[in-house]
């Protein structure tokens, strides 16, 4: 056992469990399975709680009506009676907290008289909810569920939780309760925190890059550091005069001061969104990642915060704010954006940062196409723009995906000409814009988060299960236009703990949407089975549920054994 997996073999039977960010991956494997093995319960014993409750599936053996009407994208059925027909499972506490979560894994049989028998059991234990690395790293991600049966339970489907019009945010009116703690999930605590923080000491001052910037709690918290705070705000045509960033500059010029206010672009974007915390002048903690200082970056895309709670990883942050700050002007050849910065805090992983914009794009990108490239287990990644990118290493490395048995799933907000397929047909990417206008109901009904993209994640992670794993994230957009172009930063990050989190979070995106293919697919073709867990051979006559896992070289073998040894 680690501190972020645990698992246990008994009698051909393996479970193991992998921590994520407040979720936990389930992955389980049967050296020979029976003939009448229909799947897997999980049941969970939460912090706090006395006893075990059944995790629950969307599917069962069969509905009292058609199954189109009754798969209504609720979890409607308990794993011990619906058990899940797949080898991995994610589990996304509804309410997470910190603590040990208990997992009871069960095999379940199916008799003659199609009742259940339960077979080999094992239970195991995983810490959720600490840091990455206490008092050094800790991870975010936006909840991405606005376009949910989780979100339409829970609030209704209210679609007056953001503006209309992004120019308008600045004088939107929150509306009441935890739904914004509950869409921007981790990456909201993780900014509001840094923020309170900064407002609440006076020995502290603050540096900031924005991007988008029309979240009005964010602007209040900016105003209450008042001289304390140093801001660069993008101008780009974008947020030219009218938009929601002029008049977040205009404010902070009155309580800042106008010499603290640096309104600028690079050859194209200042595209960073960053927090740098300083006391007495020197760096202390850094935020940054891909999570924009705004309505749609914080509750409705999927995106993605990291704090370093380094002085050294913060001084590089704080050279690059300095230039963009005061001499922005041939920033593409100043040593900071010419190589990359290696540092190894103490008690934690290697980190490699890169900071566009670069004479040349192949200083960022060729380090990620050749990690993709070399991955020997799995690459996962979840990159908004990569249908834009017809060229570099990033783009042409996925793209060889397409050939390769090694196990992938990456996530863009929308296809255009990108596809991979990998070399059994299996699907190797989703992506929310095809699935949004196509999905049948429960989901057609669901709010779709408004007008703009959803998938604004910017990271790539390879052979998350080995000693080489590695994560690539920050605010770059992985193209060759944007690293020769905008202000952006990149961070490659040498960890198993922080590539297990990352691979889990594409792997939750992924299933998220795919179901929903699924879901289209059977109303297309009107074929119910798709909905329905399998009988074993003996009752169907069908090949078992399993035999497809079990294919040499597939994608569903590498599913089945990447993630339970």
């Amino acid at each position: 056992m680690t501190d972020f997996t645990n698992s246990k073999t008994l009698d051909g039977f393996s479970v193991k469990l992998w921590r994520g960010e407040r979720m936990s991956l389930i992955g389980m494997d049967v050296e020979a399975p029976e003939d009448d093995l229909v799947g897997f319960s999980i049941e969970v014993q939460s912090p706090g709680s006395d006893s075990f409750q059944p995790l629950r599936n969307r599917l069962a053996f069969s509905y009292p009506t058609n199954a189109l009407k009754a798969v209504d994208g609720y979890r409607n059925f308990p794993s011990t009676a619906a058990p899940f027909q797949k080898f991995r499972w994610i589990h996304f506490p509804y309410n997470p907290t910190n603590g040990d979560y208990t997992y009871r894994v069960t095999k379940q049989h199916m008799n003659a008289d199609k009742s259940l028998r339960a077979g080999t059991s094992i239970t195991l234990d995983i810490r959720l909810g600490d840091e990455a690395y206490a008092g050094l790293l800790d991870i975010g991600f936006t909840r991405n569920y606005a376009s949910s049966q989780a979100y339409a339970d829970k609030y209704g489907n209210n679609p007056d939780v953001i503006p209309s019009d992004p120019a308008a945010g600045l004088d939107f009116t929150k509306v009441e309760g935890d739904v914004y703690e509950w869409l921007g999930f981790e990456a909201y605590a993780l900014i509001m925190d840094f923020l309170r923080d900064v407002a609440a000491d006076d020995t502290l001052e603050l540096d900031f890059f924005a991007y988008d910037l029309n979240e009005p709690d964010i602007l209040a918290l900016l105003e209450k550091i008042g001289p304390r705070l140093r801001a660069v705000i993008d101008n780009s045509k974008d947020h030219k005069d009218g938009s929601a960033e002029t008049q977040a500059a205009g404010r902070l010029e009155k309580s800042a001061g106008a010499d603290n206010v640096v309104r600028m672009h690079f050859t194209k974007l200042q595209h960073n969104k960053v927090l740098i915390a300083k006391r007495n002048g020197e760096p202390q903690r850094v935020l940054f990642g891909s999570t924009n200082f705004s309505f749609r970056g914080m509750y409705i895309q999927a995106n993605n915060a990291l704090v370093f709670r380094s002085p050294e990883i913060a001084a590089l942050f704080e050279e690059v704010f300095e230039l963009a700050f005061s001499n922005p002007k041939k920033f593409n050849a100043q040593p900071i954006a010419t190589q990359w910065h290696m540092v190894q805090p103490a008690g934690g992983p290697p980190v490699h940062l890169c900071f566009s914009p670069h004479a040349s794009a192949d200083l960022s990108l060729n380090p990620i196409g050749a990690a993709i490239d070399q991955a020997s287990s799995s690459v996962f990644f979840c990159i908004a723009f990569l249908n834009q990118a017809t060229s570099g290493a990033v783009r042409e490395s996925i793209d060889r995906l397409e050939d390769k048995s090694i196990f992938s799933y990456g996530i863009s907000d929308k296809k255009g000409g990108l596809q991979v397929k990998k070399p059994d047909g299996s699907l190797g990417i989703v992506d929310f814009q095809y699935l949004a206008k196509n999905a049948p109901e429960p989901f057609k009904s669901e709010w779709n988060g408004g007008s703009g993209i959803h998938e604004h994640d910017k990271f790539v992670v390879t052979d998350f299960n080995l000693p080489t794993a590695k994560v690539f994230t920050g605010s770059c957009n992985m193209s060759v236009g944007g690293e020769e172009g905008n202000g952006d930063n990149l961070v490659m990050i040498e960890d198993q703990r922080v590539a297990t989190a990352y691979a889990i979070e594409a792997l939750r995106i992924f299933d998220h949407l795919e179901f929903r293919t699924k879901m289209q697919s059977a109303t297309t073709a009107k074929d119910k089975g798709a909905l329905t867990l399998q009988l074993p051979k003996a009752l169907s006559g069908n090949p078992a549920w399993f035999e497809k896992f079990y294919v040499e070289g597939s994608q569903l073998e590498s599913d089945r054994k990447l993630f339970s040894h």
